[in-house]
């Protein structure tokens, strides 16, 4: 699939790591390095501009070894992208770490990985067809 992408920062375009790689990392684009502060979110520039088929969304996820290693993570993970959005992608980024965080110009920060979603009709009925599982949520299955 070839989705249009403006790059206004000085790093490479997103591509896939690996042959069957989902996400493509996301690289701040900074003037000057940035420090979260522990539990500080800030919202992280990519400089990248997207233009997705309809019927598709970009989602930005936490990289794992941020997460791992930093305890850095994306806040609304997996922060999503519509395909009518034109504006730079920016990532919130948060550390739960009990550390500062430096984010520095072309460090990969998240990754991106796009999908297929569907369009719902929603059908008002009065009562749900029924399953084994029920209402049954939250931990209702037990610990082991």
């Amino acid at each position: 699939m070839k989705v249009q992408i403006i790059n206004k920062s000085k790093n490479e375009t997103p591509a896939y790591a690996t042959e069957l790689s989902a996400g493509m990392d996301l690289r701040a684009n900074l003037e000057e390095s940035v420090t979260l502060n522990p539990l500080e979110r800030k919202l992280i520039p990519t400089g990248l501009y997207i233009s997705l088929p309809a019927g598709y969304e970009a989602q930005v996820r936490p990289r794992s070894g941020l997460a791992l290693k930093k305890g850095v993570t994306v806040l609304n993970t997996p922060g999503t992208i519509d395909a009518d959005y034109r504006g730079e992608i920016c990532v919130i980024l948060v550390t739960l770490s009990n550390e500062p965080f430096g984010v520095e110009n072309g460090e990969r920060i998240a990754q991106m990985v796009v999908a297929k979603h569907e369009r719902v009709e929603w059908q008002e009925v009065e009562v749900l067809d029924e399953t084994e599982r029920g209402a049954g949520g939250f931990g209702h299955t037990g610990t082991k």
